[in-house]
């Protein structure tokens, strides 16, 4: 069922296909190269701060960029904005695959992140535009289940590449997918906005749009929850490679199969996603999930304190994280946007706007505290524990909507 108006133009296969390709962009972009980050870093003879930098800058224009993506995309719709974004995302990975210097590493990485958000802006609007908030956090569920997939992949291949040709090689597959989303949407894709806005760049129509969906508090209560759950797997990305490759000495193909493991584990948690919403619905599911993210966090700060440090120590309480976040990410992505069908671009900008920037907030943190120690992950995972159930019990509980 659509959400009140014209059916999509294009099946539901396609849709899910582009939505997952889409939002893949994500893993594509920060796992494909973790395992190349320590050779990289040493190569370019750079800090580990500015080796982080090269994902957490990206991580900031990925946020800032939506801002500017989602007005456009309600104005002139998500086609033109999808084709823009991936022409720049291409460009910028060839880019960032050629640099020779961390600097200029660094630069390419904040475009490719700046392009990256017209992506993934566009792919929660595409939901919104097609789909009720329900039936939208299914779909959302079916194209993240398709992004767990890309996950798995990632990093073994990421590594496998870094392992035998090198961190270039690593950094130029991405071009690769980019370029494959660029050629879906320039021939399938069809425009899913019928509901555009000739004032969406006007600036005082945008101020009281965004001040409008910032005081609504089921987009606020959606959000809290986007937020905690991605810098717990932002604060284990950042941290994660030097804490297997340096600290636990695994090799880069060992360390992919870790992260190979993780996205199994989010995989499933979008397939219980879709078991549960039926069952409980949006609010109780995401209860539930903060319940699987606290056992998680606290069980890998006890088994720190207990002097258990071993990759399993980190592993199997990681798994809980993993599989709830395969329910707070459809469902607070969806439920952020859900009130909004008339300005769905500019409700999914603020909702990845505010998630990057606490995502960047929190690996600057985290780059400033590496100190040769699991530490700054273990410490990160249980706060962020704390945070994601507090809020599902909370806040998704008083105004979460259905």
């Amino acid at each position: 069922m659509t959400a009140g108006h014209q059916a999509p133009s294009m099946s539901s296969a396609l849709i899910v296909l582009v939505l997952a390709l889409l939002l893949g962009l994500q893993p594509i972009t920060t796992d494909v190269y973790l395992p190349a980050l320590p050779d990289l870093t040493r190569e370019l003879g750079a800090s580990m701060a500015q080796g982080q930098l090269t994902l957490t800058a990206l991580l900031l224009t990925f946020g800032i960029s939506q801002l500017i993506w989602g007005p456009l995309s309600d104005r002139f719709g998500r086609r033109p904005v999808l084709l823009a974004g991936m022409t720049a995302y291409v460009m910028a990975s060839v880019g960032s695959a050629l640099a020779s210097s961390i600097d200029l590493l660094i630069v390419w990485r904040m475009v490719q992140g700046a392009a990256m958000g017209a992506a993934v802006m566009c792919a929660r609007a595409i939901v919104r535009d097609l789909y009720a908030p329900a039936q939208g956090a299914n779909v959302m569920s079916k194209a993240l289940s398709g992004l767990g997939v890309i996950a798995c992949l990632s990093a073994p291949i990421g590594g496998v590449l870094t392992a035998v040709f090198g961190w270039h090689a690593a950094l130029l597959a991405v071009s690769g997918f980019g370029t494959l989303c660029l050629a879906l949407i320039a021939l399938r894709f069809r425009e899913t906005n019928h509901r555009r806005s000739p004032q969406a760049l006007n600036p005082v129509h945008l101020a009281r749009a965004w001040w409008q969906i910032v005081r609504n508090p089921t987009f606020l209560a959606f959000s809290a929850l986007t937020i905690t759950s991605y810098c717990a797997l932002v604060t284990f990305l950042v941290t994660s490679s030097f804490v297997f490759l340096q600290v636990l000495e695994f090799t880069p193909t060992q360390y992919g199969w870790v992260m190979l493991t993780n996205a199994f584990v989010y995989l499933a948690g979008t397939f219980l996603c879709r078991r549960l919403l039926p069952r409980f619905g949006v609010r109780r599911s995401v209860a539930i999930a903060g319940a699987l993210s606290l056992i998680g966090g606290c069980a890998m700060g006890l088994l720190a304190l207990a002097g258990v440090h071993t990759a399993w120590a980190i592993m199997v309480p990681m798994g809980f994280l993993m599989l709830a976040h395969g329910i707070h990410n459809p469902c607070g992505q969806s439920g952020a946007v859900g009130p909004f069908p008339q300005a769905a671009g500019a409700a999914s900008a603020l909702n990845g706007f505010l998630s990057m920037i606490a995502a960047f907030a929190t690996g600057q943190w985290l780059g400033a505290h590496m100190d040769g120690t699991a530490a700054p992950l273990v410490i990160g995972m249980g706060v962020w524990s704390v945070l994601i159930a507090l809020t599902a019990w909370t806040l998704v509980a008083r105004y979460g909507k259905t």
